[in-house]
């Protein structure tokens, strides 16, 4: 490895008092400058000389001292990070992560210290507060009230995010949900749809001024923040504020958890343990939208809370699940037409059948258990859904009270390990606020010791959570399928929708959709109700432009008759955990090209929302150039109707490279 390149300088003027530090990127793109001018501790991030990220505040206010004003720096050092590790259930299984890392000491005037902490990688900045303990080793512990952490854009910024919803409210007060709609290329000034500003993470454009190095051009940011656990509270960012004198540029800031999440009970703020730390935040930063789609910041600055169960370590615990509730809805949750489901993934070769609300009920545990050994005969393992319950929402469905509370997870993860149970998805969560977080970790940490993988519904964010947590497997945290089953609308949004989440939701964190519906009809006899608006070939490329390791493939058992076999052949097909992704083309809502290798097969899947056939040029260089390569794709008649989809070779040129046509709310994969 090239040997690491560290910038870093502070420097005490006699006729300033602004302290400054500096630290760049290894490779020397990406500089952040830290200050401490006019008792305010601000940092700006710069690509390859260009400020993107202005002047933006840093701080907190805690129970023993404000570190929000009258600081300065008193010290800074730096070392570098090279770190290299392995998952398997996220973008990348072998992550090379190399970084400058600078912490830089702030005294505030009462004397008391506070340190942030920078990781500054090829194009992803990451920091965070470490609060040590004060004079005479007093506290020991703290109130983080709220942070001065902020984040100054310049103007001409556009923004993609998604609105952070009022607590208590919408269907049985179970909101937030983080299930709002995004929203793609508007004004920073647009104001949040219900007042409480968005949703992590957060998409922006910049406008980049001509300078001696680069003409004019843009840059994407997406801030997010990694490393929540029990420890802290999560956050989100605040609504816009502009800034005069700033030709409409203007600041977002750290949001703590609003009063009313969890039914009022639970802090707003975080308590923690001294010394401690912040969560991370993180920016990711590029000239293309290549390093927003193909980051892994979430996992490179954080560790594992606890080693993965040997239960599921020696075995391959991810794979495709089969999914009754989503067409079939409440009315499928009964012991016959689950054996259909099981018979579904066995016929498919799919490892999972996921059996949703009311199974207590409907089936009964006696049933459940002789269900079980039936998906075992069939070679198909269960998953069972739960409530969180407890007393954050009114979310009626059961099992109820089985994960609230540690003794009853005992109880019930036992009797699941018993019976050959493989994992849990559990809903209906109150919020970020730190009592919630607790909540989710007590889940992920008693599944881990009875062999359990867990899924996460109705609930927020996962920051890291794939690598603190290793048989954490993926959480919705989107506006998901199940939206296109309840109305039409929902269905006419999936084309844009699913192109946004690979730079958005997806970039920071595996995402459980729901599935890959192939039904035309999202009704149970495929003949009613609204219709699938996207094609085929659009669902079965969904598969890999989403990433999940325990992939929804909500097929039907009518498909196993009405698709065609190709259809069939492929959906049997389709993995679920990549060594490589690399981003090919694409522009969030529009249409996004993605490239994923499992092993030593690669997949290039696109998908198509707008209203016109998409043509493109695509360079196949990763592919063996002696082996045929075959692309399954729409067929359209003269008038652009898709009538089908066929699985074709595609012809490449001297360069490698194949012109290829992604229908509007159709896809393609190439393999």
């Amino acid at each position: 490895m090239k040997k690491l390149l560290l910038l870093l300088s502070v420097s005490f003027a006699l006729t300033v008092q602004a302290r400054e530090a500096i630290v760049s990127s290894p490779d020397g793109k990406l500089t952040v400058t830290i200050s401490d001018n006019g008792g305010i501790a601000t940092y700006s991030i710069s690509m390859e000389g260009t400020q993107v990220v202005l002047p933006s505040t840093l701080g907190f206010k805690a129970d023993f001292g404000d570190f929000s004003k009258r600081l300065k720096i008193v010290n800074t050092s730096a070392e570098q990070i090279d770190r290299e590790y392995d998952m398997r259930q996220v973008k990348q299984s072998h992550i090379h992560y190399v970084a400058t890392q600078l912490t830089v000491d702030f005294e505030n005037a009462g004397g008391q210290k506070m340190s942030v902490q920078f990781s500054v990688s090829a194009n992803d900045v990451a920091f965070r507060y470490l609060i040590p303990r004060q004079m005479e080793d007093n506290p020991k512990s703290a109130v983080i009230y709220s942070e001065t952490t902020s984040f100054m854009l310049p103007g001409g910024t556009t923004t993609f995010l998604t609105p952070q919803s009022g607590p208590m409210v919408g269907w049985e007060r179970t909101k937030p949900s983080y299930e709002e709609e995004y929203t793609v290329d508007a004004p920073m000034d647009t104001k949040s749809k219900y007042g409480q500003g968005y949703t992590f993470p957060c998409l922006f454009k910049v406008p980049l001024a001509a300078n001696q190095s680069q003409p004019s051009g843009q840059a994407w940011l997406l801030i997010s923040e990694t490393g929540v656990s029990s420890a802290y509270c999560g956050s989100h960012l605040s609504n816009f504020h502009s800034f005069l004198g700033r030709d409409g540029g203007g600041y977002y800031s750290i949001a703590y958890p609003m009063e009313g999440e969890n039914n009022s009970r639970g802090d707003t703020y975080a308590g923690i343990a001294l010394p401690g730390s912040t969560p991370w935040r993180t920016i990711t930063l590029g000239t293309s939208l290549k390093p927003i789609v193909e980051t892994t910041i979430a996992y490179d600055v954080v560790e594992p809370i606890y080693t993965l169960n040997p239960q599921l370590s020696a075995t391959n615990p991810y794979g495709r699940y089969t999914w009754s509730w989503l067409i079939w809805q409440d009315n499928s949750i009964n012991y016959d037409d689950q054996v259909k489901f099981i018979d579904l993934a066995s016929a498919m070769g799919y490892e999972y059948c996921l059996v949703d609300n009311w199974w207590d009920r409907n089936i009964g545990r006696d049933r459940i258990e002789e269900l079980s050994r039936y998906a075992q005969s069939k070679g198909v393992s269960l998953m069972l859904w739960y409530n969180s319950n407890g007393y954050e929402n009114d979310a009626p469905q059961t099992p109820r009270d089985c994960m609230n509370t540690s003794y009853a997870r005992d109880k019930e993860m036992a009797w699941m390990q018993k019976i050959g149970v493989k994992g849990i998805k559990v809903d209906f969560f109150g919020g970020d606020k730190q009592e919630t977080m607790k909540l989710y970790e007590d889940i992920l940490y008693d599944a881990n010791r009875y062999g359990l993988q867990v899924i996460f519904h109705g609930c927020t964010l996962p920051r890291g959570w794939e690598r603190m947590y290793p048989n954490y497997v993926a959480s919705e945290a989107v506006l998901a399928s199940e939206n296109v089953f309840f109305n039409e609308g929902a269905a006419i949004r999936e084309p844009f929708d699913l192109t946004i989440h690979p730079f958005c939701r997806n970039a920071v964190g595996t995402m459980d959709w729901g599935g890959v519906i192939m039904n035309k009809y999202l009704s149970k006899d495929n003949k009613s109700r609204h219709t699938r608006k996207t094609t085929d070939a659009f669902e079965i490329a969904s598969a890999f432009t989403n990433q999940t390791a325990v992939q929804c493939i909500a097929m039907q058992p009518n498909n196993l008759e009405e698709l065609p076999q190709a259809e069939l052949d492929f959906l049997k097909s389709i993995p679920t955990t990549w060594d490589e992704t690399r981003f090919i083309d694409g522009y969030p809502g529009q249409y996004v090209v993605l490239a994923r290798r499992h092993g030593n097969q690669w997949y290039i899947a696109g998908l198509n929302a707008t209203k016109e056939p998409l043509k493109l040029t695509l360079s196949l260089d990763m592919f063996d150039a002696a082996k045929t390569v075959n692309q399954l794709v729409d067929i359209a008649d003269k008038k652009g109707n898709v009538t089908g989809v066929a699985t074709l070779p595609l012809k490449t040129d001297k360069k490698q490279q194949a012109k290829v046509t992604i229908q509007p709310n159709g896809g393609i994969v190439i393999f």
